[in-house]
């Protein structure tokens, strides 16, 4: 006969904590700043798989395919790219017109001073994510990396 022991250890655990899904949050928020470009700092949200899965689920659109009679997703991705951004890029300070020179192809005879700012609307979140492949890319892997969200890091 074989016995098997089990030791519950609660040192070190918050009183009324007892279940893991009592401490998950499904967002969390830093600001982090962009590199290369001083000053010019993000608020930026961690999503958890679950918000990600319910900003595809907004993006996906179903079709009936009448020649295979099944059912066929389509993944809207301007709409995902929108609702994700408003997601994850919550506000900014210090994005001067010089910056956006920098990241975009734009009309810099329409610049009056360079050191003025852009400021954050959702609306400029999502023009920079669309025309911007070094942005997004870097937004991307800065919202998945838990590590620039803990405090510990």
């Amino acid at each position: 006969m074989t016995t098997t022991t089990t030791t519950t250890t609660t040192a070190n655990v918050s009183p009324g904590i007892s279940n893991l899904s009592d401490l998950l949050t499904p967002s969390k928020r830093t600001s982090i700043e962009y590199p290369g470009f001083e000053g010019f700092e993000l608020q930026v949200s961690y999503l958890s798989r679950d918000e990600l899965l319910k900003i595809r689920k907004k993006s996906v659109n179903t079709k009936f395919d009448r020649k295979t009679r099944q059912p066929i997703e389509e993944l809207d991705e301007k709409l995902f790219l929108q609702e994700y951004t408003k997601s994850i890029i919550k506000g900014w300070k210090g994005f001067k017109l010089s910056y956006v020179a920098q990241m975009l192809p734009i009309d810099e005879d329409k610049i009056i001073n360079p050191d003025n700012e852009l400021p954050y609307t959702e609306e400029n979140a999502i023009a920079l994510m669309e025309n911007s492949n070094e942005f997004d890319t870097w937004i991307s892997e800065v919202v998945n990396d838990l590590a620039n969200f803990t405090k510990n890091s």
